[in-house]
């Protein structure tokens, strides 16, 4: 069942600082936002510019919007879902994080990335390492696909994850 979209506001209801506010904390309950990505949803659901903005930075300042917060949160979402260091690069850049919190974190977990790339491998192909070429070749692109270092991608391949990093 699809949900209904919410009316747009009316000029009042669009500058109303209130209204703004339950809008944004409503989709704060549900996750995480960055602060451009909570922006732009109000915005898309019509609420003045000037008042998202006043509301974004009250909510900021009171620390239930944290870029940093939101980071640290998507970062270990996707690498629960066995996501690599540059496919999650990608989104968080896509997302308008500042590079600099996102570098933070990706070297925060960088001693994770091996461990998750060769358990990626081993879900989708098995503990057994590639045989010939081509079978590399085809667990290479998968790696890479999820998000995986050419680096990362060959220690990997070549078997040299050691257990209990």
């Amino acid at each position: 069942m699809k949900q209904s979209q919410p009316r747009k506001p009316d000029a009042d209801e669009a500058r109303d600082p209130a209204r703004v506010m339950a809008a944004a904390l409503r989709l704060l309950a549900r996750r995480e936002h960055s602060v451009q990505e909570l922006t732009g949803k109000l915005l898309q659901r019509g609420f003045e510019e000037q008042t998202v903005a006043s509301v974004t930075a009250a909510l900021a300042e009171r620390e239930l919007l944290s870029d940093e917060r939101f980071v640290d949160e998507f970062v270990a979402s996707r690498m629960r879902r066995g996501s690599g260091p540059l496919k999650i690069r990608g989104e968080l850049h896509n997302r308008g994080v500042d590079q600099s919190m996102v570098d933070s974190a990706l070297d925060a977990s960088r001693k994770q990335w091996l461990a998750n790339a060769e358990a990626v491998r081993r879900k989708r192909f098995g503990a057994e390492p590639p045989r010939d070429f081509a079978e590399r070749a085809r667990q290479a692109r998968f790696l890479q696909q999820r998000g995986f270092s050419a680096e990362q991608i060959r220690q990997v391949l070549k078997g040299e994850v050691e257990s209990g990093d």
